[in-house]
């Protein structure tokens, strides 16, 4: 029997995994043909996981990480690993935090230990903190300058309130000035916790050499559960801030399918129907039919226990009272039809967008890192693509009737005016869907 495309990456990368007596999890991909490694830790501990008074320090840990431990300086770190011709970075995300490196095979223990010097012996230098504090200050203001960024803060604050996933990930600028070094040391100690950390690595990895080294270099690691997270949940609403801008941004989006709900994929491809690519429903109609805006898009947010599906425009101030019509009619339709043809392409696009990621190491580590804190195992290629294909027409068209039905958060800034209120807009949005929420059984499990 001649072997699929995804059989064989199946079969060329299988996922080895090893927990250490701490409860951190090493999880290694081997990918022969290359020359590289691309190795990072994951931490379960986001914004979502912050207290009101800890806001943005989750940001603020990932830049002071690198700004010099007990036996290596700012500069030092990032010399050590540019010196082999290797790349360091960090991100933060709602629910975890990532510190990776990228370099040559040979190089892989020096990638490790700066990895686990970081995050076990950082010193927080108050004059690095102060420097820091600055940089995050500025990186809040040209987020507040940027209407792109700020309709999409505004977007997940109206979504879920002021629950800590509602919270911006850069914190404000009080709360900031407000970190110290024992404020520091203290949130690394509660959440940096072995049990929540996974290491991942693709590439040309040898699984049990980097297994020994994690075991030395992150001997340090605290080895408590983290503090517990309450569950956040879609609450709906509306943030509009009236401005003299060339272009109003538009943000509209509903409750969603989570990480770990059944309907997770069957959200994705509902999103990119709506509005992924040129061929989107909402693209042809809105941009290519009727011209109303300059962009337009669909997207999908699943987060650990709630989810986005939300859409985006930017147009001008004369087009706005025609736009959102235009977007509730095209809303409502997914309730009512999908064309097999839509299916196929999404599924079609899904499939891509996954298997073209699994060519990156820097992709293999954190998909296999992220699936491991969430799911507590890598999902296989296989099982992924088979359960995009297991989603029907039935399947989208009933979760359509069912999020569109519900609560609605609206944010918007610039000249919007023109912009329908939120109450009309589901109103219209109920209107087009006919009969009751109630009718549209399902949900999460």
């Amino acid at each position: 029997m001649p072997v699929t495309p995804i059989q064989a990456i199946a079969d060329d990368a299988e996922v080895r995994l090893t927990r250490l007596g701490s409860g951190m999890t090493i999880a290694t991909q081997a990918m022969p043909h290359l020359e590289s490694v691309a190795l990072g830790v994951w931490v379960g501990t986001g914004s979502r996981n912050e207290k009101a008074s800890e806001h943005g320090i989750s940001h603020l840990l990932e830049h002071m990480a690198f700004k010099g431990t007990k036996k290596r300086s700012a500069r030092d770190i990032a010399e050590a690993i540019e010196a082999v011709g290797g790349e360091v970075n960090a991100a933060t995300s709602v629910d975890n935090t990532a510190y990776y490196v990228r370099l040559l095979k040979n190089d892989t223990a020096l990638g490790i230990d700066v990895l686990g010097d970081i995050l076990t012996h950082s010193v927080f230098d108050q004059q690095e903190l102060e420097r820091e504090r600055h940089v995050i200050v500025q990186e809040i203001g040209a987020a507040l300058d940027t209407p792109e960024d700020r309709v999409f803060d505004n977007f997940q604050s109206a979504a879920y309130g002021d629950q800590p996933i509602g919270r911006t990930i850069l914190g404000t600028v009080e709360s900031i000035r407000s970190f110290n070094r024992e404020t520091l040391q203290g949130y690394l100690r509660s959440h940096y916790c072995a049990p929540h950390m996974v290491l991942a690595a693709a590439g040309s990895v040898d699984h049990d050499e980097i297994v020994k080294l994690a075991e030395t270099a992150f001997a340090d690691i605290a080895k408590d559960s983290p503090p517990s997270t309450d569950k956040a949940q879609f609450a709906g609403g509306e943030i509009l801030e009236e401005k003299a801008l060339q272009e109003a941004q538009i943000l509209i989006g509903f409750d969603a399918p989570a990480l770990r709900d059944r309907d997770l994929y069957t959200g994705r491809i509902l999103a990119t129907i709506l509005g992924d690519g040129m061929a989107s429903r909402l693209f042809q109609e809105v941009r290519e039919a009727r011209g109303l805006c300059y962009s337009i898009s669909a997207f999908h947010w699943p987060f650990e226990e709630t989810g986005l599906i939300g859409i985006h425009a930017a147009t001008g101030e004369e087009d706005l009272a025609e736009l959102m019509p235009v977007i509730v009619t095209e809303i409502a339709k997914l309730a009512d039809r999908i064309e097999t043809s839509e299916i196929k392409r999404a599924k079609a696009q899904l499939r891509a967008t996954l298997l073209m990621a699994l060519e990156s190491p820097v992709a293999r580590a954190g998909q296999m890192a992220r699936h491991m804190l969430i799911y507590g195992r890598s999902l296989p290629v296989a099982e992924i693509v088979e359960k995009i294909e297991a989603v029907t027409a039935a399947d989208v068209t009933d979760l359509a009737g069912r999020i569109f039905a519900g609560p609605a958060a609206l944010a918007a800034i610039g000249p919007i005016a023109p912009l329908p209120e939120l109450g009309e807009i589901t109103s219209q949005l109920a209107g087009k869907l006919g009969g009751n929420p109630g009718d549209h059984r399902g949900g999460r499990g």
